[in-house]
C-alpha cells in the first residue's frame, strides 16, 4: 500500500490547524529509507489545552473520532476514521526521548505535496524503541540499527 496520499492529507490537515507534531515510528523511520510497514502514524507533541483543542479539529477535518485506549499509564490520543483506514496516535510521552522540544530539534521537515511534517530522527527512533523494548520493537531494531549504519556510510 503506498501511504504517501494519506501522507499529504494528514500533513496538509496538521498545517492547516497548526498542530506542532513530529512524526515517529515505524512509519517515520521508513521515511528514511528503513524496509519497515506500519499501519498507523504516530506522533509526539506537546499536551496543553491549545494543542488539545488543534487536534480535535485535525480529528474533525480527518472525519475521525479521538479514542483514549487504555494502556498502564498511558495518555495517549488516537485518531481514527475506520472508513479511510486512518489511525494516527499521538503521544505526549515517548520513552527514551526526554522532551518534546529536544525529539523537535532533531526532526527534519519532509515535504507532502506544498506542507511538510517534522519527521523524527532516526536515532531518536531506535533510542525509543530500545527504551520501550516491547517485542514488536525489538523486532525492528536490528532492521533501524542496519539503516542507521547505511545511513552513517552515505553521510
Amino acid at each position: 500500500m503506498n501511504s504517501r496520499p494519506l501522507l499529504v492529507r494528514i500533513a496538509r490537515v496538521v498545517h492547516r490547524h497548526r498542530l506542532d507534531a513530529v512524526l515517529v515510528g515505524n512509519a517515520a523511520a521508513a521515511l528514511q529509507g528503513a524496509p519497515v510497514t506500519t499501519l498507523d502514524f504516530d506522533f509526539m507533541f506537546r499536551e496543553t489545552p491549545g494543542t488539545i483543542r488543534k487536534l480535535k479539529r485535525v480529528a474533525k477535518d480527518l472525519g475521525a473520532v479521538i479514542l483514549r485506549p487504555f494502556y498502564p499509564a498511558s495518555s495517549l490520543f488516537r485518531l481514527v476514521n475506520d472508513d479511510a483506514g486512518l489511525q494516527l496516535d499521538f503521544m505526549p510521552i515517548l520513552h527514551g526521548i526526554r522532551s518534546f522540544e529536544s525529539l523537535r530539534s532533531r526532526a527534519t521537515p519532509v515535504k507532502f505535496g506544498s506542507v511538510a511534517l517534522l519527521v523524527a530522527d532516526l536515532q531518536d527512533i531506535v533510542r525509543s524503541k530500545r527504551a520501550t523494548n516491547r517485542p514488536r520493537d525489538r523486532a525492528v531494531l536490528g532492521i533501524l540499527e542496519a539503516t542507521l549504519r547505511e545511513k552513517a556510510k552515505t553521510d
